[in-house]
């Protein structure tokens, strides 16, 4: 969605607004998602959000529907949002995406949710039972202040 498209929507009346966007969630999934339902009543609040959403999940243009949909698939997993999990699974179901590679996704927001566990958990055991003076417990971040991994902002995305 182009700005130009953004700032139309702006100007129209939330009346107008909110059912030509849970028809365009119904076109896009083919569900409307349970959060845009609940929220279509309060359209302060839903209109910006689900602008935002649509801007996130489908206009970035380096990254096709499908991974932009195992994404949301990894992530509802390692969050424990079985909601979220379940109308993610039928919309890439719906889209082509086959079982395995669902499961692929299942598997690494899994693996991610155990990392983060397992990082803040060693962390906090570290804090209590600190080294031997001299040793470092982690590793150096990096310095360079033109990395593009540690500096997501000066990154060029496009």
């Amino acid at each position: 969605m182009e700005l130009e498209d953004i700032v139309e929507i702006l100007k129209k009346d939330p009346e107008k607004v909110i059912p030509e966007l849970l028809e365009d969630a119904r076109k896009q999934y083919g569900e409307v998602p349970y959060i845009m339902n609940f929220m279509k009543d309060l359209p302060e609040i839903f209109i910006p959000k689900t602008l935002y959403d649509n801007s996130i999940m489908r206009e970035f243009k380096n990254l096709d529907q499908e991974t932009v949909e195992l994404i949301s698939i990894g992530v509802a997993s390692a969050l424990r949002c079985e909601h979220c999990l379940k109308m993610h699974i039928r919309i890439a179901k719906r889209k082509g995406i086959p079982k395995e590679k669902i499961f692929s996704a299942i598997m690494i927001g899994a693996s991610l949710s155990n990392a983060a566990v397992l990082a803040e958990s060693t962390r906090a055991l570290a804090s209590e039972f600190p080294s031997k003076e001299g040793e470092n417990d982690e590793k150096e971040q990096c310095c360079d202040p033109d990395c593009e991994v540690c500096n997501i902002a000066g990154a060029n995305i496009k």
